[in-house]
């Protein structure tokens, strides 16, 4: 059963939670599919009334906002032997090559890094923990995990949900677009194939030689 299927059968109320749930998860640094179950929840909120884009964007922005600063503490706690204990439960996504990558970035871009790591996939699991392991100041970690999380969760789900609203929309028109479509085609092809065999019916007749009638 896909993701969407799933979320289709269960209530608003667990979406919620749900989303908010993973994808602070993933901001801590549990390698989860966040954004999977964000961008099929903002899509199913554009096909159901009942689940609220305002609330489902409320809630994935409250859990990467926590998430993230659940992370930094623990990082801060753990330092560097908290990565190597990682890079031995989850080695596909906390390997030593990816930890490399992640500490030049934020070597590179400060503050920064957090803020656009929430949209990178990569980033967006060690943004917190690595924070917290480099010792990065809480206050300038909190001006960028509060602004990415909320820009990253709330853009997300409201693209998502517009995108989905003016789909399905164009997809409503597009049934009766087609429909009328098929019918004009199956019309001009009908008369198109009257008309050749119309056309070849006269010139059978015009290739026919002429009978002389035998004189008596």
């Amino acid at each position: 059963m896909h993701v969407q299927e799933w979320l289709e059968t269960v209530p608003a109320v667990s979406i919620y939670l749900l989303v908010g749930l993973v994808i602070g998860l993933e901001s801590l640094g549990i390698p989860l599919p966040g954004e999977i179950i964000l961008v099929s929840s903002a899509l199913l909120a554009s096909q159901h009334g009942d689940i609220n884009p305002v609330v489902l964007g409320a809630c994935a922005s409250a859990g990467a906002v926590i998430g993230d600063s659940i992370g930094y503490a623990i990082g801060r706690k753990g330092g560097r032997p908290l990565l190597a204990w990682l890079g031995k439960k989850f080695p596909k996504h906390f390997s030593e090559g990816h930890i490399a990558t992640a500490e030049r970035s934020f070597e590179k871009w400060g503050m920064w890094a957090v803020f656009f790591g929430r949209f990178v996939a990569l980033l967006r699991i060690f943004a917190g923990p690595l924070a917290g392991v480099l010792h990065m100041p809480y206050w300038k970690f909190l001006i960028a995990n509060v602004l990415g999380g909320i820009i990253w969760a709330g853009g997300t789900t409201a693209v998502i949900y517009y995108v989905g609203v003016v789909a399905e929309d164009w997809l409503k028109r597009f049934s009766w677009l087609g429909l009328a479509l098929a019918v004009l085609i199956g019309l001009t092809s009908m008369l198109v194939l009257k008309r050749k065999a119309k056309k070849a019916t006269a010139e059978k007749q015009a290739a026919e030689p002429e009978v002389v009638p035998a004189a008596d």
